[in-house]
């Protein structure tokens, strides 16, 4: 599977410096900004970039900082992962990624999503009660603005356009354009039926339960007459130089941002117990080169995937840990999940 794309994605979790000390969130943002620069020199295929609305992490406007790391690299596609379309206008989504794209010499993508997190919602005067209805009208509104045509469309959520001609226009006539999808058939189906390419969310569990989702989406397409493309999926996980050492590293970190989510959400505290099963059996990729690149290997198999991102970064692990986590992913990881594959 020599054509597999392999990604990096994060929100931009504020990491520790080596004393302990939590950055900045302009710093936190700087650093992402270098990891994705290691990342291109190292060949991963993708950074994407996530939005979050929250003092933990310190991306909310993830085009903006792809901007910045554009001029700064020369082949690695610049994603979001996701933007929040539901809370978001259209229209300027579009010229933003469009912006990105010239600054990139055509590497720009969005991924766009209703949103596991509803702080935007509030935050810029959306009602949840409109949840479904705002993304389905936005979504189908941005459809028709990927044709880079003028525009004439209505919904309920925003006001008309009528003949509207949006710029600036990509280079290549072409943004390419991903539904991210956390385990709604619903979802899946809509995403099938707008042509678009379907990128799960697989962040718990087994991964093998999304292999009905995915076979749902090409069986969607088929018979709705639209492209199926090769599926994407994005998972948590860490490295380091062995399973241990990335356990170590990983664990107190995440659990006290997966508690600090969880009580809003009404989760239990997760405990060691769980987060070693979840490692083991489940949707965390955390250990050694070797042991990550074997359960990737394993997953993308199974799934049959043709694309796998990695959110490396999941609480305030420190900054040279994730640097190394970089590499080791770019320089080893990758590397040994395509020999598996191709043996």
């Amino acid at each position: 599977m020599s054509d597999l794309v392999f990604g990096l994605d994060t929100f931009g979790d504020v990491p520790e410096d080596d004393s302990g000390t939590l950055l900045s969130h302009a710093a936190a943002i700087r650093q992402v900004v270098d990891e994705a620069v290691l990342a291109d020199e190292l060949g991963i295929d993708v950074v994407a970039l996530g939005e979050h609305h929250r003092p933990e992490f310190s991306i909310s406007t993830p085009e903006t900082v792809l901007a910045g790391i554009a001029p700064r690299t020369k082949r690695i596609r610049l994603a979001s992962g996701v933007t929040v379309l539901s809370s978001d206008d259209p229209v300027r989504v579009f010229q933003r990624f469009a912006t990105v794209d010239a600054l990139s010499s055509g590497r720009a993508e969005v991924i766009l999503g209703r949103g596991s997190f509803t702080e935007s919602f509030p935050l810029f005067g959306y009602d949840l009660r409109d949840y479904d209805t705002l993304f389905e009208e936005k979504l189908e509104l941005f459809v028709k603005l990927l044709d880079e045509k003028p525009v004439t469309w209505s919904g309920t959520m925003r006001a008309p356009l009528e003949h509207a001609d949006v710029f600036p226009k990509t280079e290549s006539g072409h943004l390419t354009t991903w539904v991210g999808v956390g385990g709604s058939p619903q979802s899946v189906i809509r995403t099938a039926r707008h042509g678009l390419p379907l990128m799960l969310a697989i962040i718990g569990g087994p991964p093998q339960r999304f292999a009905g989702y995915i076979d749902l989406y090409r069986r969607a397409a088929e018979q709705l007459g639209t492209t199926a493309h090769p599926v994407g999926m994005h998972s948590p996980g860490f490295i380091a130089d062995t399973d241990e050492e990335a356990k170590e590293v990983f664990w107190p970190r995440y659990r006290v941002i997966r508690d600090t989510i969880g009580a809003l959400r009404g989760w239990p505290p997760v405990s060691r117990q769980e987060f070693d099963a979840e490692i083991e059996h489940g949707s965390l990729y955390i250990g050694s080169p070797q042991t990550v690149a074997r359960k990737i290997a394993a997953t993308v198999g199974s799934l049959g995937v043709g694309r796998f991102d990695l959110i490396y970064t999941a609480g305030s692990q420190p900054v040279s840990a994730r640097l190394r986590a970089v590499e080791l992913y770019g320089s080893t990881v990758i590397p040994m999940v395509r020999d598996i594959l191709a043996g």
